[in-house]
């Protein structure tokens, strides 16, 4: 069931793990409805590493409009907050040209700044940004931590200890808002004047993980290595701080060698794909939809003919 009513407008969410067939299914959906995509894609986003985050192709960007595709450079700031806000503002002229627009991503965060709603926080100064990243280069993750502890241990309690990003982000908060983080974390559901379903195409976990294991294969042969090469002296920003790329800048480190690290890519990705199926578990408003039938369930679930 649609998780808000408003029979005008429809934002369709194709999400899943990595390597279902978000973007293809999307498009299929886009051409159908005569409607466009929104990415939510946290990396995605930005240029230059279009084969590293498996973001549309051209083919695929001439088959429906997409917006949030190869949108940033790879040293700008990005977040949840910012995608909410920047997705609402561009769905009014999205419903002028379609009762419908997709959303189609597995950047969970994302998905759910936009239709859960995400609370608001401050927008973190250059300086703050650069003090928190001064910390955990000389101090490592334990100085989140030991930050944490004084600034907001109630966060700390309850936050992965392994997830610096996470940790980052709550001492930049802390520190910009004069405020714990926590204390600020509302949880609460924004209304939103638009209808919303979503839907997943539902593999079973074998074959999620052969889809994945070839995928690399394919990356590689479509030029990840030579990709990684080229921004490899960019490693420190944050938009490359992902699977694929830290593994291939460990092998060029010389720490790794490279069937190594091509392996540990498949990996990774994998461990990611169950984080997002773990993430998925907890939303029981996600359609599953039948890989062999994904489209016909997906128009079913919309109510409209196949």
């Amino acid at each position: 069931m649609p998780l808000h009513s408003d029979p005008r407008h429809t934002l369709i969410v194709v999400t899943g793990p990595t390597g279902s067939g978000k973007t293809d299914l999307s498009i299929q959906l886009a051409r159908r409805l005569g409607c466009e995509i929104i990415s939510a894609d946290s990396r995605q986003l930005f240029r230059d590493i279009p084969v590293g985050t498996a973001a549309p192709d051209s083919t695929q960007l001439a088959a429906a409009t997409h917006h949030f595709v190869g949108t940033l450079s790879l040293g700008d700031y990005y977040s949840a907050a910012r995608f909410e806000e920047d997705v609402m503002a561009l769905l009014p002229s999205l419903w002028e040209r379609s009762p419908y627009a997709i959303m189609c991503g597995g950047s969970m965060m994302y998905i759910d700044a936009v239709c859960r709603g995400i609370d608001e926080l401050p927008t973190i100064s250059d300086q703050v940004r650069r003090d928190v990243a001064d910390i955990y280069e000389a101090e490592g993750i334990e100085g989140l931590r030991a930050r944490l502890r004084t600034l907001d241990p109630d966060y700390l309690r309850t936050a992965d200890p392994a997830n610096h990003r996470r940790l980052i982000h709550a001492v930049e908060i802390c520190l910009e808002a004069g405020a714990p983080y926590s204390s600020l974390r509302t949880g609460a559901v924004k209304p939103r004047p638009f209808s919303i379903i979503k839907m997943m195409i539902d593999y079973r976990r074998d074959e999620l993980f052969d889809r994945i294991n070839r995928r690399v294969a394919t990356m590689i042969d479509q030029g990840l290595i030579e990709e990684a090469r080229s921004v490899y002296p960019m490693r420190h920003l944050n938009s490359l701080n992902t699977v694929g790329y830290k593994e291939l800048f460990a092998w060029m480190d010389g720490t790794m060698d490279r069937d190594t690290a091509i392996a540990r890519i498949a990996k990774n990705t994998r461990v990611y794909a169950k984080k997002q199926l773990t993430w998925l578990k907890r939303d029981p408003s996600v359609i599953k939809l039948s890989p062999s039938t994904a489209l016909v369930d997906a128009l079913d679930a919309l109510g409209l003919p196949v």
